[in-house]
């Protein structure tokens, strides 16, 4: 574990924030590193959990219903996991946060995330397209239908442990069109 002190980005107060960075070794992540900011002057505090290591990129799929609402899903600041049947796709950003959860959870974050946006809009189409959606995912949060979960990962990190998940690596084409949340800076072209 180390420890520094910095200037507080959010109150200006130089040198009060302790700043503590650690690795660890976790299972299906690896090796990460936590970091920890808080300001003794205002109270801010920041943590934040990055993987350090590069997997293979990785595609799974898996038929849920009433027989695989505990099977486990893994999931990195980097997934990306959709619903295909549903039009549900939930990217990474840059505050994207890993989680490990099963499929009831993954599809109980599905419907919170459709409420939040049905309450931000007033778009005639989107509110019956999120109503729609609502109606479907607690069927399928409660086993009554079947939907197919998709997990892809550029990095590796995630997985549906499940005898009857299928996994495999992703296409050029994939890769390409999967977002990672993270800023990737050229510095080759300066």
């Amino acid at each position: 574990m180390s420890k520094m002190i910095s200037d507080c980005p959010i109150c200006g107060n130089l040198k009060c924030v302790e700043v503590t960075t650690k690795t660890d070794n976790i299972p299906y992540f690896g090796e990460i590193m936590e970091s920890t900011l808080l300001c003794q002057k205002c109270g801010y505090k920041h943590s934040d959990t990055i993987c350090l290591e590069q997997k293979d990129p990785v595609h799974y799929t898996l038929l849920i219903g009433k027989d695989k609402l505990n099977s486990r899903v893994i999931k990195s600041q980097s997934a990306t996991l959709s619903l295909p049947e549903l039009g549900l796709k939930v990217e990474p950003g840059p505050k994207s946060q890993g989680y490990v959860s099963n499929v009831e959870g993954v599809l109980e974050r599905f419907e919170k995330a459709v409420e939040t946006a049905l309450s931000w809009t007033d778009d005639p189409e989107a509110m019956k397209n999120a109503r729609k959606i609502l109606e479907n995912l607690p069927q399928a949060r409660h086993g009554e239908w079947q939907t197919e979960l998709v997990v892809e990962d550029p990095f590796g990190h995630s997985a549906i442990l499940d005898q009857d998940s299928r996994k495999r690596g992703l296409t050029e084409e994939e890769l390409k069109n999967l977002k990672t949340g993270f800023t990737i800076v050229d510095t080759d072209n300066e």
